[in-house]
């Protein structure tokens, strides 16, 4: 394939020509990614005021494609994995996958099918609990060219061969291989999705602006194969994932250092969704979230009605950053704790959406007991810098 079938894409060693094109690219859109996956939160360096985002139904299965239109948008993608046949709900693995799309509003008049008005991003990363260890990969490219899409009528996102879309009603299909790592999995819907927020709007600060379009696929049904550079052979997995879409304009409040969000797949079939905003000084900003109990109505929390309060912590080896990795989070659904399954979970991102975040399997159980009531994922942003975009 020839530089021009191939535009702007690799497997993204680190390089610093490939930092500095990242660089420029931030700077050309005005408003960058601050990190990946979790709850849409969004830093920027434009000084242009932004309008609330309108309330409106969203209508599937369009709006689980793309939204061009605006700045940010993200599909995510988490679960927990155990070989297929073991009885008993305990992970061995976890993994997460997501593709990001970005808008870069300043290339929109340029007059040449190159000009990089989309940058699509992904990232992908399987924990292995057994050897304690994580390993993460990622990719950049400019939309187009047939190399990369985010399509507009349903979820039909890739770099290359890396895939994250619906084959049919109710099923998914996600593909990245490299040589560190496979995934190759299908996600089957096992209950409806829940619209967070207000009808699929979800605010993310005390400004009406700071908002986004926010939907979650609680409960997905997983089967496929993984392998990391450790295993001689893909093993065949089983497991239940969680898929987040969000998409916005939204600036995160420049009060804010960072965010703390889980999603927790229960093990009776209800799902929790928790997030918070901190303050530099660790007290939070902005919360919100939802519950629903199994076959029950989702409901969403209102701001103020959670409260996340930090345990033990880890330090991490290669960045210095220092991260809770147990919590007590008090919901309107109950008093619960969070802890991480492995500590090393902490993903570097500057090669490609920038900074250094924790993002990794958890427990949930109930604060006053050691059973385990389900499993999900914890991602704690703003603990190496705060987000900010240059």
């Amino acid at each position: 394939m020839s530089a021009t079938q191939q535009p702007l894409v690799s497997a993204l060693p680190s390089s610093a020509g490939r930092r500095l094109w990242l660089k420029h690219a931030w700077q050309l859109s005005a408003a960058g990614l601050a990190a990946a996956g979790g709850p849409a939160a969004w830093a920027a360096a434009g000084a242009t005021a932004l309008q609330p985002l309108a309330p409106r139904m969203l209508v599937f299965p369009r709006d689980h494609g793309s939204h061009p239109e605006l700045q940010t948008e993200w599909w995510y993608v988490t679960g927990h994995l155990r070989p297929r046949g073991n009885a008993g709900p305990a992970p061995s693995h976890g993994f997460q996958i997501t593709f990001f799309r970005s808008r870069v509003a300043q290339a929109e008049g340029i007059q040449s099918s190159f000009a990089a008005r989309q940058l699509l991003f992904a990232h992908a990363a399987i924990t292995d609990l057994a050897r304690g260890e994580l390993i993460h990969v990622q990719r950049m490219a400019r939309q187009g060219h047939g190399w990369a899409q985010a399509a507009e009528t349903d979820m039909a996102v890739h770099i290359g061969p890396w895939l994250l879309t619906s084959e049919a009603r109710g099923r998914h299909a996600a593909k990245i291989e490299t040589d560190e790592l496979l995934l190759d999995l299908k996600l089957t819907d096992s209950q409806p999705l829940v619209l967070q927020g207000l009808d699929g709007l979800s605010r993310k600060g005390p400004l009406p602006e700071q908002a986004s379009y926010y939907y979650s696929r609680p409960q997905l049904d997983v089967t496929g194969r993984i392998r990391t550079r450790q295993d001689r052979a893909p093993l065949d997995m089983t497991g239940t994932a969680w898929l987040d879409h969000e998409w916005s304009d939204a600036l995160l409040s420049r009060d804010a250092e960072g965010w703390d969000w889980m999603g927790i797949n229960f093990l009776n079939g209800s799902a929790l969704t928790a997030f918070q905003l901190r303050r530099p000084d660790g007290s939070a900003l902005w919360t919100g979230g939802s519950w629903r109990q199994a076959g029950g109505q989702a409901h969403a929390f209102a701001p103020g009605e959670l409260k996340w309060s930090p345990g033990r912590t880890w330090t991490s080896p290669q960045s210095g950053a220092r991260y809770p990795l147990a919590w007590q989070v008090d919901t309107p659904a109950g008093r619960f704790r969070v802890r991480a399954l492995a500590d090393p979970q902490e993903i570097d991102a500057r090669a490609s959406t920038g900074g250094i975040y924790w993002e990794g399997l958890c427990a949930l159980s109930r604060a006053d007991s050691s059973e385990t009531l389900g499993y999900g994922y914890l991602e704690m942003t703003g603990y190496h810098a705060p987000l900010r975009v240059s």
